[in-house]
């Protein structure tokens, strides 16, 4: 199980998931958080689609900030 964040990158795994076991009411919220992520997306501007997205992690709704490639390659150079 410590492993389980490798599965992704294991192509003879690729399909196997691995989630934690949630009562109805636990995925009834979570359910309700996604659609909620989804609603918010869909309203973001241009320049928010560029920067970030909404997303469900910890049965939280967070704001997940995109890094572009040549902002982190300008960083590790400094």
């Amino acid at each position: 199980m410590t492993r389980k964040g490798k599965l992704a990158n294991d192509t003879e795994h690729q399909d196997i998931w691995i989630k934690r076991d949630m009562t109805l009411e636990e995925r009834e919220k979570e359910k309700v958080l996604r659609n909620e992520a989804k609603e918010k997306n869909k309203k973001r501007t241009e320049i928010e689609k560029k920067n970030f997205y909404w997303r469900v992690l910890d049965r939280r709704l967070k704001k997940w900030y995109l890094w572009k490639k040549e902002e982190v390659m300008e960083e590790a150079r400094n």
